[in-house]
């Protein structure tokens, strides 16, 4: 079933910068295949349910299996019958947004 997450994993502990452990996990999640986005503070995955668990498996133990603590929030949106919802979300919001901006 297709599956729209918002994910964001956090090592702890690192010190208080950490783009570089950020930037391995965006590699796993590149590598993957999966449409993705990222931005400062989310990146939003979307894919069949198992693919995109398996991914955020492989990106909390790629730091979990170097001895960090690791944060990871995660939020899904699981609508059967809905592909592509990364963009379409947004597309059916701007349009919205101008209608309610035409209507005033």
């Amino acid at each position: 079933m297709n599956t729209l997450i918002a994910l964001a994993i956090c090592p702890l502990g690192t010190g208080d910068e950490v783009s570089k452990e950020i930037a391995k996990v965006i590699e796993i999640i590149s590598d993957s295949g999966l449409k993705y986005q990222t931005n400062s503070m989310f990146t939003e995955i979307e894919g069949e349910w198992d693919d995109v668990m398996k991914v955020v498996k492989d990106c909390t133990f790629s730091l979990a299996n170097q001895g960090i603590r690791t944060e990871v929030v995660l939020k899904a949106d699981i609508r059967p019958g809905y592909n592509n919802m990364m963009t379409e979300k947004l597309d059916r919001l701007e349009s919205a947004i101008s209608e309610n901006q035409l209507a005033k």
